[in-house]
């Protein structure tokens, strides 16, 4: 059994504090599963915190092609318009487990304690900064006292600091929320960006001849997509867990594949063209698993939030190792 109450995409922001406004709408959506745990067979079902991204391709996949309901899963999956939405309503208790990306994890971490990470859904290597030839950017050194636009506090903001201080170049980062790159490079407002997917594949074919693309340096950043569960659904729903990404490995050899049935479930769910998702799948390792630097890479993404601004900088890090719980792993 599959439920999808739908949202519109709108897609991750900076790190921020949700409005209790947020997650009191929830209740109404997810009260009636968690009242639904006193029966006998409630450790199958799973509320599953979705954003609508391809970086977490797996779970419509797994909807739609019946992997969920092979396991012997209940599934309710609920969209959120952010990975920070999606992380504070776990922290809440509102949902059993969510998707987010590995920038707002390792902020949340520092204070939440009730969420555990099960799994790395996906590796991504594909960012870049898409720039203008109009504006006069031709190479890195270019962006010299430019700006670049991104949604501050998140991946893409990361990943454009990064490349800055890589490049030697002292750049400015200019917040541009992600619906609003495209019309952002469009109309000359911001030289640059530095986004996620599915946007810098959007502003790239809004650009044409105009876009230049610039490459990192190899190893700069891999964004990681990961899957939390809340330390109680890991207590109460082990098996539902362990299901869940077997569920998950499965759709994500579809995936890999690139087979019709995946490439569709992805452009409805994320609601993108068919002939974009094709585009953009390749450029990810949908490979399920938990990376042994991932700790390390954890702190220092939150070594970075802390100096950007977007954790008090006496905040102390814990240790990122002590989140992870690797028995829910599909057998390699």
């Amino acid at each position: 059994m599959l439920v999808r109450p739908r949202r519109p995409i709108v897609t991750r922001l900076a790190i921020v504090a949700v409005g209790v406004t947020i997650i009191a709408s929830l209740s109404a959506c997810v009260g009636s599963s968690a009242s639904a745990d006193g029966s006998g067979s409630a450790s199958k079902n799973l509320t599953v915190g979705f954003v609508p991204d391809p970086s977490w391709a797996q779970v419509p996949v797994a909807e739609t092609r019946g992997y969920f309901t092979a396991e012997g899963l209940n599934v309710k999956v609920i969209d959120f318009s952010t990975g920070v939405q999606a992380l504070q309503a776990l922290a809440a208790g509102q949902v059993d487990v969510t998707t987010s990306a590995d920038v707002p994890v390792s902020a949340i971490l520092a204070g939440s304690k009730n969420m555990q990470i099960i799994a790395d859904g996906s590796r991504w290597k594909g960012s870049v900064i898409v720039a203008s030839k109009k504006a006069g950017i031709s190479r890195a050194a270019d962006l010299a006292g430019r700006q670049i636009g991104t949604p501050l506090g998140t991946s893409a903001a990361y990943f454009g600091s990064s490349f800055l201080k890589q490049s030697h170049v002292d750049g400015q980062l200019l917040n541009v929320a992600p619906s609003a790159i495209v019309t952002a490079m469009q109309q000359g407002n911001v030289p640059a960006v530095s986004i996620f997917q599915p946007f810098q594949q959007q502003v790239i074919s809004a650009l044409g001849s105009d876009a230049v693309i610039l490459q990192p340096a190899e190893g700069t950043y891999v964004q990681q997509s990961l899957y939390l569960a809340s330390t109680s659904a890991v207590a109460s729903k082990s098996a539902a867990l362990t299901s869940f990404e077997v569920a998950l490995g499965k759709a994500g050899h579809d995936l890999t594949t690139r087979s019709d049935a995946a490439v569709s479930a992805v452009a409805t769910a994320t609601q993108l063209s068919p002939s974009l998702v094709k585009t953009i799948l390749p450029e990810f390792d949908y490979t399920i698993g938990l990376p042994s630097e991932l700790p390390s890479e954890l702190t220092s993404l939150g070594t970075w939030a802390k100096t950007a601004g977007n954790l008090p900088s006496s905040t102390t890090l814990p240790d990122y190792a002590t989140f992870i719980d690797r028995k829910f792993l599909p057998a390699s």
